[in-house]
């Protein structure tokens, strides 16, 4: 039995709705839309950005007062990485689109293969974290790929 409730498997494979769709429009829509939907791609990207990184927020924000600091990584490095991938996102938004769209994509990965050794401190189960993983793992490299296909299209066909 998964331990992921079914409605969070369908909120999170639904969040990839956005992404197939626009790039799929960033590839087959005529001009502008195609541009319209390369930009729209790009702020979607963003917006799932920061939440990955916020993440690390709201689980440290359930654990303040419970327990005394110590902690490295809760005391100090996850709300520091909490904040990057959100910076990281702003920044691609500011620059060309196909660069902006692979630096998405890039942060997404990093942020998940940082992730998979930092959920350790904010899954009460191993069982619970590898459920977890397993969609974040499947999100992720759609999204990224979502992504990374927009940018080549731009940068490859569409030129």
């Amino acid at each position: 039995m998964n331990p992921l409730p079914p409605l969070v498997l369908k909120l999170a494979y639904a969040g990839l709705i956005p992404f197939i769709g626009l790039a799929l429009l960033v590839q087959l829509a005529p001009t502008p839309i195609n541009y319209l939907s390369a930009e729209s791609l790009a702020g979607y990207g963003a917006v799932i950005t920061s939440f990955m990184g916020a993440l690390h927020w709201g689980a440290n924000l359930h654990t303040l007062g419970k327990k005394p600091p110590g902690d490295r990584w809760e005391d100090r490095n996850a709300w520091i990485w909490g904040v990057i991938p959100a910076l990281v996102a702003w920044l691609a938004l500011h620059i060309y689109i196909p660069v902006g769209l692979l630096i998405l994509a890039s942060t997404l990965v990093i942020q998940r293969n940082i992730d998979q050794n930092t959920y350790q401190y904010y899954f009460s189960s191993d069982e619970a974290r590898n459920a977890f993983m397993t969609v974040r793992n499947r999100l992720t490299y759609i999204a990224a790929a979502c992504l990374a296909w927009a940018a080549l299209v731009i940068l490859f066909i569409q030129a």
